[in-house]
């Protein structure tokens, strides 16, 4: 990509403008009109001050040849139908080995989710996806050519299930307010027994949460929740690291089994709180193994991401 002007393979992401900006085919024009905002801050010239000339010149093409264009074909809502009519001729006609930066298996497991668990998976990966979209400019060609590949997949999957028309989204909370500092959120305690397999996990969780590294802890958990499930502390941190993700729909359902298992388990109780969760709210085993099967899907599909 050159500096001074975009290449015909950035110009041609316009065909979705959805993944251009970085928001759900679902979005109605408030949210639209939100995402567009926080671009045209973060893509403002005074952020790259402290940063070479370049940068900043391709931060303004960036704006001014894709951001801009995407918002004009989705601000009014005859364009937004027009457009997803378009996207939908492109899902009608899907060849899952074409399919850029999506794996077939993923292709293949949205197809057997209800049409509440895929629109949950597709939600929270579109968020997950634009989070970081435009933080690198080299690379967010990459993060917006998957986007635009999850959302043919997304209709294509809307089709077999005959839900022809967008989802109306329902009313998103605000942004929690994150209150506890990953590096003393958690410690854990030195014990003189010896620790089982499944505390070891825990233990590498934790580590791995005070690093950020969220995928990695998912991983531990979901491990150490296989061989205990009965431990209240595994579901909590596991709750908290998606809330951390911002998947809140499976932070409370992991927030909720720990309660179940020990009310008075101290994070889960915290983080109830900042979630509206009840104490005492009951959880479903049926809602608790969509939870852990959309959230090793969404570990699969999040392990593709480029930065």
């Amino acid at each position: 990509m050159s500096v001074n002007s975009l290449s015909t393979e950035w110009l041609n992401l316009l065909i979705d403008p959805y993944a251009v900006l970085g928001v759900s085919i679902n979005a109605d024009e408030r949210q639209i009109s939100k995402r567009y905002y926080i671009l045209a801050k973060q893509l403002h010239p005074d952020n790259y001050i402290n940063k070479n000339k370049p940068e900043q010149e391709l931060a303004q093409i960036v704006f001014t040849r894709l951001i801009n264009p995407a918002y004009e074909k989705l601000k009014q809502t005859q364009k937004r139908l027009n457009t997803i009519a378009l996207l939908r001729s492109e899902a009608q006609v899907l060849d899952p080995h074409t399919a850029i930066g999506i794996q077939i298996s993923i292709i293949q497991s949205i197809s057997t989710m209800s049409p509440g668990e895929a629109e949950l998976f597709y939600e929270d990966v579109v968020t997950s996806y634009a989070s970081s979209q435009y933080y690198s400019l080299r690379q967010s060609y990459q993060a917006t050519q998957q986007l635009s590949a999850l959302n043919i997949v997304y209709l294509s999957y809307q089709q077999l299930t005959n839900e022809y028309k967008p989802i109306i989204p329902a009313e998103k909370n605000q942004p929690l307010p994150d209150t506890s500092s990953p590096n003393t959120i958690l410690q854990t305690e030195s014990k003189s027994e010896p620790i089982n397999y499944a505390q070891q996990y825990y233990e590498r969780a934790v580590d791995h949460y005070n690093q950020e590294h969220w995928s990695l802890a998912v991983q531990e958990l979901r491990d150490a929740i296989k061989l205990d499930l009965t431990n209240a502390d595994y579901y909590a941190l596991l709750g908290v690291v998606h809330f951390q993700q911002k998947f809140i729909g499976m932070a409370k359902v992991y927030i909720r089994q720990a309660l179940k298992i020990n009310p008075q388990q101290q994070l889960a109780v915290k983080y109830a709180a900042l979630l509206q969760i009840k104490v005492n709210e009951p959880v479903t085993p049926q809602s608790m193994s969509k939870a852990v099967g959309i959230a090793a899907l969404l570990s699969k599909f999040l392990s593709q991401k480029l930065y």
